[in-house]
């Protein structure tokens, strides 16, 4: 390890740059001109995902002027306000974008370029709040001692490749300044899709349930489709609301097995009912169900064999169809009829915010 993180320290010495919206979420095409706006800026972006970006930004001489200049111009070709984090490694530059965001002195924009001025904003830092580490393992690494961030920091890296694993280790040298994340010029195909929400009441009967289930299979059937993928398993989920302890609970995951991966909207759904019914149980009030598409692979490079055969073109080109009809009538325009049509176990949403900036039924009147 010690050759091997030597030789990343030479080669990869870019400043790590992080862009999120500070007050919105970002939609499609808004998301897509922020991206566009940053690439202006730097030819080493990595799109970390829709509201996060990571900007290599080797070879500036005032790395804080350009990131405030990108700011700027974020602000004015979109009207996203954005904050920016600049530091030495991806890691510290989440710490230093997380710093921007909450003080603000620091106008949106926060370098942290020094030893001392990375401590300082590690000092002000729960372990829970580190990039790679979260709730889950912050206790697990208290239990031996290591409680902050900058305990962390100072901790041994080929005692905590032991303990617990080589991501950890890669945290604590990338927040000493040593960089062991490169920048992922290329976005990689996903390795899974997930589709999950919870229902605006309680859903007893099985019917209903499996109308959820197939709307979720078919909005994640078509993001399989969008990124030329197919999926080889799903796996299907159903819980009840665990904060109503006076209720029965029950959580239930079932995972099905396809013959050959598709991405076929009318299959997935046939293995995804499967698989709700060898979980669902009477007599509980669901809250929540949802699938996850799993072992993802190339929809081109699926080989069939003497008994199965790849998706029919005459499907491919259903689904080909029927995705460009809800992309340009909207969503459900064409749909199956299993997804329902009252749909009342609908999260419900009618006191959101309005959408001004991603739909043109929600502009605002004046």
């Amino acid at each position: 390890m010690g050759d091997a993180y030597h030789l990343r320290k030479h080669e990869f010495s870019a400043l790590g740059v992080q862009v999120y919206s500070s007050n919105y979420t970002l939609y499609g095409d808004i998301s897509a001109r922020v991206m566009r706006v940053l690439s202006d800026f730097t030819p080493d972006l990595e799109i970390y995902s829709i509201d996060e970006a990571f900007l290599g930004l080797s070879g500036f001489s005032d790395p804080e002027g350009h990131g405030r200049r990108l700011r700027d111009a974020v602000g004015r070709q979109t009207g996203i306000p954005v904050c920016v984090g600049i530091a030495p490694t991806k890691t510290l530059a989440k710490v230093a974008n997380r710093t921007a965001k909450k003080d603000a002195a620091s106008g949106g924009v926060c370098l942290l370029e020094g030893e001392a001025a990375q401590t300082a904003a590690l000092a002000k830092l729960d372990l829970g709040d580190l990039w790679g580490i979260g709730h889950r393992l912050a206790p697990k690494l208290a239990a031996i001692g290591i409680a902050t961030p900058l305990a962390l920091r100072a901790a041994d890296p080929v005692m905590i490749r032991q303990r617990f694993n080589v991501v950890v280790q890669r945290t604590v040298l990338e927040l000493r300044g040593i960089p062991c994340l490169d920048l992922e010029r290329d976005t990689p195909d996903s390795k899974t899709i997930c589709s999950s929400r919870s229902f605006g009441r309680a859903v007893e009967g099985f019917d209903e349930l499996a109308e959820a289930l197939t709307t979720y299979v078919s909005r994640s059937a078509e993001k399989l489709r969008r990124q030329g993928l197919a999926a080889a398993a799903i796996a299907v989920m159903v819980t009840t609301n665990r904060h109503k302890l006076a209720d029965p609970q029950y959580h239930a995951t079932r995972h099905v097995r396809l013959t050959i991966a598709t991405s076929d909207t009318a299959r997935l759904i046939r293995a995804a009912l499967w698989g709700l019914r060898e979980i669902y149980r009477r007599g509980f009030r669901y809250k929540k169900t949802g699938i996850l598409l799993l072992d993802l692979v190339p929809a081109e490079g699926v080989q069939g064999s003497l008994f199965l055969r790849p998706d029919e073109a005459r499907r491919v080109s259903l689904m080909r169809a029927m995705d460009a009809i809800n992309r340009r009538y909207g969503r459900d325009r064409v749909r199956f009829a299993g997804t329902g049509l009252d749909r009342a176990w609908k999260l419900r949403a009618e006191f959101h915010s309005p959408r001004y900036t991603t739909r043109w039924d929600e502009l605002l009147r004046v």
